[in-house]
């Protein structure tokens, strides 16, 4: 049995430190979130209270029986059928379908006009370069109420009527609205397959053009953000500066561009609630006209908020799909 030398004394092992609760690197953030999200419970039940007590004492309790009465007021332009007669959840109904309409044929314009126009800033015409270079600085520094006044009483309004109406092959635009396909002039009205009024293409065009503008950088700076070193290896292949762009430049581009896209598409979204500046009949117009009538403030806000949320969310869960798509793939 080896014996250590007397001059050695044995020490106990050093007993481990306990961290204090209040250092625990691990504890600490859940207790803070707790703490936080009890605040957040705290102040939303003292908010919905203090809501309730409130229209308890003006007779205005949360209820949505007026969803079923006659709206008694009369939408212009729907493509829902609706009348007067029928209960205002089938007018707000008909102003979601306008708003759905307006946004996807909105997505759709303004999608292609920024993809063409930043594809433009590549242009080896100096002129293209120019012109999209202004319209991109131009647009985005007008805000974009003004644009759609300026589109609807400056631009449509000011059309002509009748046989002086402006006629292109398969268009007419005239004051009376924009009609398409084979337009005929009958007893001075022109009568087509297919008709806009003036209210839809104001809107219609004023977004396409405003959101488009954001999509042009957005596609530029996608672009951009390929490496130089693939343009060359595509030149150097004998590729054209097109054929470089779709086949080789845009499908790398679009890990950049897409997600941008996503805070463009649900700004679209929210802005065509200003179609009350053109006179368009959509969501937002047929709720303030139900909220006049009926006085439920309450209710018909709550129906805007959880419409533009249903929309915006949408469009995310959309976009997020599409991002995953594109991204590349390790192997």
């Amino acid at each position: 049995m080896t014996r250590l030398p007397q001059g050695l004394a044995t020490t106990p092992l050093a007993t481990p430190l306990t961290t204090p609760w209040w250092r625990h690197r691990r504890l600490l953030p859940w207790l803070v979130q707790g703490a936080v999200g009890l605040l957040v419970l705290v102040l939303v039940a003292f908010l919905l209270g203090n809501l309730v007590r409130n229209l308890t004492n003006a007779g205005l309790l949360l209820t949505w029986s007026w969803l079923h009465n006659p709206a008694g007021f009369e939408i212009a332009e729907t493509t829902l059928p609706f009348n007067a007669s029928m209960p205002y959840w089938r007018g707000l109904l008909a102003g979601l379908v306008n708003t759905l309409q307006v946004v996807v044929l909105g997505l759709i314009g303004a999608t292609a006009l920024g993809t063409a126009t930043g594809m433009a800033a590549f242009s080896s015409n100096g002129l293209l370069r120019g012109l999209a270079r202004l319209y991109v600085d131009l647009i985005r520094n007008i805000p974009l109420l003004l644009q759609l006044l300026f589109w609807y009483f400056v631009v449509f309004l000011a059309l002509p009527n009748g046989a002086a109406a402006v006629q292109l092959p398969g268009l007419v635009l005239a004051k009376s609205g924009l009609y398409l396909g084979q337009p005929q002039l009958v007893n001075d009205v022109w009568q087509a397959p297919l008709r806009m009024s003036v209210e839809f293409a104001s809107l219609l065009t004023g977004l396409v053009v405003y959101t488009g503008a954001f999509i042009a950088e957005v596609v530029r700076g996608g672009v951009a953000a390929v490496p130089q070193g693939q343009w060359e290896a595509a030149r150097s292949l004998g590729l054209g500066q097109a054929l470089t762009l779709r086949r080789i430049v845009v499908p790398q581009a679009l890990r950049v561009i897409v997600p941008a896209l996503n805070s463009q598409y649900i700004s679209l979204a929210k802005g065509s609630s200003l179609a009350v500046a053109c006179g368009y009949t959509d969501l937002y117009s047929v709720a303030e006209t139900t909220l006049n009538q009926t006085g439920r403030a309450v209710e018909v806000v709550l129906i805007l908020l959880a419409s533009y949320l249903v929309i915006d969310l949408v469009i995310s869960a959309l976009m997020n799909g599409l991002n995953r798509l594109v991204q590349l793939r390790e192997r």
